[in-house]
């Protein structure tokens, strides 16, 4: 499989939110319900940002017009992961968590092995990887736009692509993309928009969502000539060192097991009654007026307790 890549015509975009809504039905992802929960905000950039639960938005920015014809000019955006060549994020990344498929180019997120760390957010050029409780997993994990990897895997196009009515976004091959991409672009300075460019094509070592921006780079709310920052090259170089101590504790552990052969943690349990922790084998108090934290030493109940069935 060729390297893949999502098209972004902001020229033809709309603003409609109909990849939004796409992306969030495709995947799942929660919105608020509640009467009036969500609050006018003073633009129609709804919501304000990514979050664990909106993985793309469209961005508004209102500039001002150069005649009375057109006395607002809409600069609108796609702000969602760009799926880096050169990811910082999949780099740091300490348990796999995010992984830059090299057939697709896309960047796969595997919320299952994320340790939730957030190396991945510090290290992102273009601020994306959000967190969010996963009542699944049972913990916080990293969660931005996947690229659709189940659907492009089964020859599908991404929800948010196949839902745009104006054909703003398309998806395809990347070199062809990057000519659509450039056809356009030559075709806006020809029709007066002399500020028109192609975002996507070198930046971070080639990203995978092609852009056209018809007034810009910053109109459109993308950043000018974004680098790896110098973090995720350190955690290139700590790797190998990374790789030893981990060598080193697996052994530290085995030499701990080693001493502790042998050795058998008495059993405790919580007397509510005295608010005592006795030991159960041997019926002493080992500590008076234990608070009610230190319950969790006591998940050993028996029948054999000194104070009978009534321990926590």
């Amino acid at each position: 499989m060729s390297e893949k890549a999502i098209y972004f015509d902001s020229s033809k975009c709309t603003a409609c939110k109909g990849c939004q809504v796409a992306c969030k039905c495709w995947n799942n992802l929660p919105s608020p319900l509640g009467t009036n929960e969500t609050k006018w905000s003073g633009t129609h950039q709804n919501p304000a940002d990514i979050n664990g639960n909106t993985r793309l938005i469209i961005t508004f920015n209102e500039l001002a017009g150069d005649s009375k014809i057109k006395p607002v000019k809409w600069a609108f955006g796609r702000r969602a992961c760009q799926h880096c060549t050169d990811a910082p994020c999949a780099t740091v990344c300490p348990g796999g968590a995010l992984v830059r498929n090299e057939d697709t180019g896309f960047v796969e997120v595997h919320q299952d092995k994320c340790v939730g760390c957030q190396y991945c957010h510090s290290v992102c050029p273009f601020d994306v990887p959000r967190y969010e409780s996963n009542g699944l997993l049972d913990k916080t994990v990293i969660d931005k736009c996947t690229g659709c990897a189940d659907r492009v895997s089964h020859g599908m196009a991404p929800a948010c692509v196949s839902t745009c009515q104006p054909n703003a976004l398309q998806f395809g091959d990347r070199d062809e993309m990057i000519a659509k991409g450039k056809e356009k672009v030559e075709w806006l300075h020809e029709n007066g928009y002399p500020d028109a460019c192609l975002f996507g094509e070198n930046e971070m070592g080639g990203l995978h969502v092609i852009q056209v921006l018809k007034y810009g780079i910053e109109a459109h709310g993308q950043v000018a000539d974004p680098q790896v920052p110098a973090t995720a090259q350190l955690t290139q170089i700590m790797k190998p060192v990374t790789g030893a101590l981990t060598g080193l504790t697996v052994v530290g552990l085995a030499a701990m097991f080693g001493l502790a052969v042998g050795y058998k943690r008495d059993t405790l349990a919580y007397n509510p009654e005295t608010e005592d922790t006795v030991s159960v084998i041997t019926g002493d108090v080992v500590q008076h007026g234990d608070p009610q934290d230190d319950k969790s030493v006591v998940e050993h109940i028996t029948e054999n307790l000194p104070f009978g069935k009534g321990g926590k």
